[in-house]
């Protein structure tokens, strides 16, 4: 099923991933309504938890951030952070850069992920995002990516996939504060190591790893 809404989530705590339920949590999450997919996130160099989720609807999504998920990290006695975006206003933009999650296979395994998020405001079919994905798609590394467009603040983002957490690593540092620049806006990035996350993320069905 085509996804109407992702979800990004990420946690304040910082263990081994091996370490964490993840098979109790994922059999958790399987049960809430209008879940499809869930690709976990292991925060570079500070062990967060996360996870980009899809859902079948925008409700489905905001019952997901404010009833079941919290019970997540108060379990663990920590802080968490949540957002909801609209994944049918960013379906040609993602689609034209390739992402997994409207039909397209994935050529090969990501090595890690990039999650982005300006600090501005503006409606995603204002946004020139033909010029910008031709950019994109000349970064070194880049496999694919979903463009993120805030419910209700409209804010403009991507969550990218990478050959190499080095190549994401220079992204995120170098690449991204640049454009970041052009734009006046200040952002917000995060580096995850694919890698130590990949059998979760397969129980979840993310569309990261072929079948």
């Amino acid at each position: 099923m085509t996804p109407k809404a992702f979800v990004y989530t990420e946690v304040a705590i910082s263990v081994p991933f091996d370490q964490a339920p993840w098979k109790q949590i994922n059999e958790e999450i399987k049960k809430q309504p209008g879940f499809l997919n869930k690709t976990w996130l292991q925060g570079h160099a500070n062990q967060s938890l996360g996870g980009m989720y899809s859902f079948d609807n925008l409700e489905n999504a905001r019952k997901f951030v404010t009833g079941y998920f919290p019970t997540e990290p108060r379990a663990f006695g920590v802080a968490h952070n949540t957002r909801v975006f609209d994944a049918e206003v960013v379906k040609s933009a993602s689609t034209d850069i390739g992402s997994v999650h409207y039909g397209d296979a994935p050529s090969r395994k990501p090595g890690a992920f990039v999650y982005t998020k300006l600090q501005l405001s503006r409606k995603f079919n204002d946004f020139p995002w033909q010029d910008r994905n031709a950019a994109l798609k000349q970064v070194p590394g880049l496999q694919n990516k979903i463009w993120l467009s805030g419910v209700s603040t409209h804010s403009l983002g991507g969550f990218d996939a990478f050959d190499t957490l080095d190549q994401a690593l220079d992204f995120a540092i170098n690449a991204f504060p640049e454009t970041a620049a052009s734009l006046g806006s200040a952002f917000y990035t995060r580096v995850f190591d694919a890698s130590v996350t990949e059998d979760a993320s397969r129980d979840m069905y993310s569309p990261y790893y072929a079948t």
